[in-house]
């Protein structure tokens, strides 16, 4: 008898310990539940990390990330409103705001990423098809005053009235407004590469390589014109140059002569005959050198003083 007593009581001591155990689970902090009784859910959505309980073995947990997660959609070849095809390679993130109303709706996070697929692209694709390719290309605040650009006549600057930034906020609006039925909160989405396609870009870096050769023939225009104009420059201040010193030079010069005419008139007037003699005496230096011959007569100034000599 008391062995039958003891066999009851350790079976009711394990039922109940697995019914405390079923009854009980333990939600973590990145983790959010909703409860289910035979399939349909029960209460509310479960947010609070921690020990939480429910009946056992008739209710069961099903758990879904609290966390921001990532969408990453493949880029897709979409044509502009100017009719130029662009790969858009956009991204997203997410998380679930609402679990109960995201496991009525799609149940769970693969077939959410299908969700997003449609709807991120379709979004995305829309816009493109109403934008021509340059607003996706510069962004919102774009504005042409850089060198590069400033040289370009005005009528060849295409003008930017939305941009890439508020496209993209619009497209993340729309696109949350879609999502937000299926229990999703679309935190934002981002246009990671926008790229030409093949067909396209050989032409786009022609055009861009014949815009830079442009702008460089512009620019070395601009050049020589400076150079020119700074060799006139040097050229008008090397004459003036010249022409002071030259000024100067036969000022110097003039006075110089005056000076000496005035030495050698001072001299002269001091002892004339001295005078003529030293003067007659540089006269036969510079001509009587070598296999000079002079004819004089005797009458001459010069000869007077070679006569004297013996």
């Amino acid at each position: 008898m008391k062995n039958i007593v003891r066999i009851a009581l350790i079976a009711v001591i394990v039922v109940l310990g697995l019914v405390v155990a079923n009854g009980i689970y333990v939600l973590p902090e990145d983790r959010q539940a909703v409860v289910t009784q035979f399939g349909r859910p029960v209460g509310e959505p479960v947010t609070e990390a921690g020990l939480q309980f429910k009946l056992p073995f008739v209710q069961d947990v099903t758990y879904f990330d609290k966390r921001i997660l990532t969408w990453d959609g493949d880029p897709n070849q979409i044509p502009t409103r100017d009719k130029t095809f662009v790969h858009i390679d956009a991204t997203a993130r997410w998380r679930i705001k609402d679990p109960l109303q995201f496991m009525q709706s799609v149940h769970n996070e693969t077939q959410a990423l299908n969700v997003l697929d449609a709807i991120i692209d379709g979004t995305v694709r829309d816009f493109v098809n109403q934008n021509n390719l340059v607003e996706f290309i510069r962004s919102s605040d774009w504005e042409p005053h850089t060198m590069r650009v400033s040289m370009l006549e005005p009528a060849e600057i295409e003008h930017v009235s939305l941009g890439r930034d508020v496209i993209t906020n619009m497209i993340h609006e729309r696109a949350a407004e879609v999502v937000a039925q299926y229990g999703i909160e679309l935190v934002d989405v981002m246009l990671r590469r926008v790229n030409y396609i093949d067909t396209v870009q050989r032409r786009v870096f022609d055009r861009m390589i014949s815009e830079r050769k442009r702008i460089a023939a512009d620019l070395r225009s601009r050049g020589e014109g400076s150079k020119a104009e700074i060799l006139g420059k040097m050229e008008r201040d090397l004459m003036e140059i010249r022409s002071n010193a030259s000024r100067e030079a036969q000022t110097l010069r003039g006075e110089a002569d005056a000076e000496a005419a005035r030495i050698y008139a001072e001299a002269y007037s001091r002892d004339p005959e001295f005078y003529r003699f030293y003067k007659t005496l540089e006269t036969y230096q510079q001509t009587l050198a070598g296999n000079t011959r002079l004819v004089l007569t005797t009458e001459s100034p010069i000869y007077r003083y070679l006569e004297t000599i013996k």
